[in-house]
């Protein structure tokens, strides 16, 4: 991930990371980047996989396996384990081959939160994997939780201290907003990034308007993190087509056919058209190297997927 985010400074854009959920959902980010030509950090949430509303924590290892489709991926990705709180799952990622992990906040006391990252950076980077933390606290859209602006003083020190290679931050982007846009701060955006040598990172991509994606990535926004407005296109698409079934028609059909009544089909294509959209908002279609072209240099000779 870091080198993905590196390229994007050099290159004026940002890259997206599209969170997936199921195989679907995965076929149609890493399908939406190759068909843009657009390097992608495509990925998981820890924090939903072991979320205390699930019956039991899922099971880690098929969602890398997923993940080693990216092996064979036509432009340069990254697999991305993704707002974990817990060392133990994040262990598991590292050793299963997700090559980045963001750390999540979220219910730490911040002493506490910066001892947990180092413990992270130094098991990360001992694999050459990339690490995310987050400075501040974003507004939730879907609860009464508020924000916490991350001030560029708060952001240089733990990015000193921790040694992260990419950092989240809080200027007026809302996590779960499912209607509507949030205002960025961009003078604010401008000062963190001034203060750290890292890049920065926008979660609640959904609720940032697409108008306002170059000014992000003039104030050092190298990543953005969608999901929310994912799984929207995903249900929609879904119910429209499960509207067509009733029995005792034949459920093949509509369920693992790969036809035009498959509403995995269906919403499948409805995340790679969102996907496809977020890609030219953030300027990185058409940003992945050419394959087969001649690399510029034997540092660039296979697309990096850390």
């Amino acid at each position: 991930m870091s080198k993905l985010l590196a390229d994007a400074q050099r290159g004026g854009y940002a890259v997206c990371y599209c969170e997936s959920w199921s195989l679907e959902s995965f076929q149609a980010v890493v399908e939406a980047a190759e068909e843009e030509g657009s390097p992608i950090i495509a990925g998981f949430n820890g924090g939903f996989l072991m979320h205390p509303s699930r019956r039991r924590a899922e099971n880690l290892a098929f969602y890398a396996a997923l993940g080693s489709g990216l092996e064979k991926s036509l432009v340069p990705a990254a697999l991305l384990f993704n707002e974990s709180v817990s060392l133990a799952q994040i262990e598991e990622a590292l050793a299963l081959g997700f090559n980045a992990v963001m750390v999540d906040n979220e219910g730490f006391q911040f002493d506490e939160y910066l001892r947990l990252v180092k413990q992270v950076v130094a098991l990360a980077h001992a694999r050459g994997v990339s690490v995310e933390a987050q400075v501040g606290h974003l507004a939730d859209g879907s609860s009464s939780h508020g924000a916490e602006r991350t001030t560029p003083e708060s952001a240089r020190a733990f990015v000193q201290e921790t040694g992260i290679d990419a950092l989240g931050v809080a200027a007026g982007n809302i996590h779960i907003l499912t209607q509507g846009h949030s205002p960025l701060d961009f003078a604010a955006l401008a000062e963190i990034s001034k203060a750290v040598p890292v890049p920065l990172v926008l979660h609640g991509g959904t609720g940032i308007s697409p108008s306002d994606a170059p000014g992000c990535i003039r104030c050092g926004v190298a990543k953005v993190n969608f999901g929310t407005g994912l799984k929207q296109a995903y249900l929609t698409a879904l119910g429209e087509k499960l509207s067509k079934y009733h029995e005792p028609m034949s459920p093949h059909p509509f369920l693992g056919m790969g036809g035009p009544d498959d509403i995995l089909v269906a919403a499948r294509e409805a995340v790679k058209h969102k996907c496809r959209e977020l890609l030219r908002f953030y300027l990185s279609a058409g940003k992945a190297p050419t394959p087969g072209a001649k690399p510029a240099s034997s540092a660039d000779s296979h697309p990096s997927r850390r």
